[in-house]
């Protein structure tokens, strides 16, 4: 295969996540600065999680040794998770948050090579928690494992600060893509450019904003998710007075303006935020748009606040083809993340 073309040129697509899976990709947690002084808090809800995916696809888990991968069956073993389903790979991290730097696989069903793998560059969010390095080589690791090609588009991104419906759309934020402390090189136009080109997409889509509290620069898997090819999830904040009700007002706004290629208008369904979710005086970026399409389930975080009910019916009626399930965050977004950030998946071909 000539890596000289891109994966759009060769007609390979990155999927919409709620399309049939191989495996999802996670990477063990174990960096202590991200959880400062409850880490181990995190670990049955993290186990549990798994457990929920795995029931019906494989879970591949990055470790950096056997000592780490010991324990994680610990905690997994505690949880019930189906082991015969769940493989280890000694791909040694910096961080948890496999979504964004693990592997974008993408397809072209019937080719000889049906899966690639995307590597795009990684900078922990605009260099804010170095050391990185481990965690930016991820993809080429499992590409070498599957021994299929990677490309290397050359610009920083990460899973997160994307959404697709797998039918040639894909939406993004201005506060995160246009960040100077991403690729101060390049302007709109060219991010686009590697957008549609690396990730197999036709039309890029463009929110404002993101959530206070989210260090990501405002990604937008905490605001605004495809169901379905036609229909996005939206996260709103009634309440005038809290500081996310004006950027998620512009939000929503620019999705109702939004033609997608078909030239449908985009469908929106509003799912509320939850009431702040505070920890040592900071902010949180508590939203149950983080919820993570798994073959099995739909899996949501819930933050032990009075929305949570009505968040999860919400989303239920947006997945009549599978269960909503709950899970509590509330230790695990200490990390400034949930189930969405922790996870990639590997699409079946």
């Amino acid at each position: 295969m000539a890596l000289a073309q891109t994966p759009y040129q060769l007609g390979y697509h990155f999927p919409a996540e709620f399309v049939l899976h191989d495996a999802t990709w996670l990477s063990w947690p174990h960096k202590e600065a991200s959880w400062p002084g409850k880490i181990n808090a995190i670990y049955p809800y993290y186990a549990r999680f798994v457990k929920e995916v795995a029931r019906g696809e494989r879970v591949c888990i990055n470790v950096n040794d056997e000592t780490m991968k010991r324990s994680a069956i610990d905690w997994l073993t505690q949880a019930g998770a189906p082991l015969d389903n769940i493989d280890f790979f000694f791909h040694p991290t910096n961080d948890a948050w496999c979504r964004d730097h693990g592997p974008a696989f993408l397809v072209k069903p019937g080719a000889a090579i049906p899966k690639v793998i995307v590597d795009w560059n990684y900078n922990a969010w605009g260099g804010k928690y170095p050391p990185y390095d481990l965690d930016d080589v991820i993809p080429t690791l499992v590409g070498r494992q599957y021994g299929i090609p990677v490309y290397h588009p050359g610009i920083i991104m990460e899973g997160g600060a994307v959404e697709f419906n797998g039918r040639g759309d894909l939406i993004t934020s201005e506060s995160c893509l246009l960040n100077p402390n991403r690729n101060p090189q390049l302007n709109r136009k060219d991010i686009e450019h590697y957008l549609l080109h690396y990730y197999g997409a036709e039309q890029a889509l463009w929110i404002p904003d993101g959530i206070v509290g989210d260090d990501t620069d405002g990604h937008v898997d905490d605001t605004v998710r495809f169901v379905n090819e036609d229909t996005v999830l939206s996260v709103v904040e009634p309440n005038r007075n809290d500081e996310n009700h004006a950027p998620l007002k512009k939000n929503l706004q620019a999705l109702r303006s939004m033609r997608l290629l078909n030239g449908r208008q985009l469908n929106v369904v509003e799912l509320p935020m939850p009431d702040p979710v505070v920890y040592e005086g900071q902010r949180l970026p508590a939203s149950y748009a983080n919820f993570y399409i798994s073959n099995a389930a739909v899996i949501v975080p819930v933050f032990r606040r009075p929305q949570d009910d009505q968040a999860l019916q919400i989303i239920q009626s947006c997945f009549p083809d599978r269960p909503v399930i709950g899970i509590d965050s509330t230790e695990i977004i200490w990390g400034l993340g949930s189930f969405h950030c922790l996870s990639q998946q590997e699409p079946h071909a």
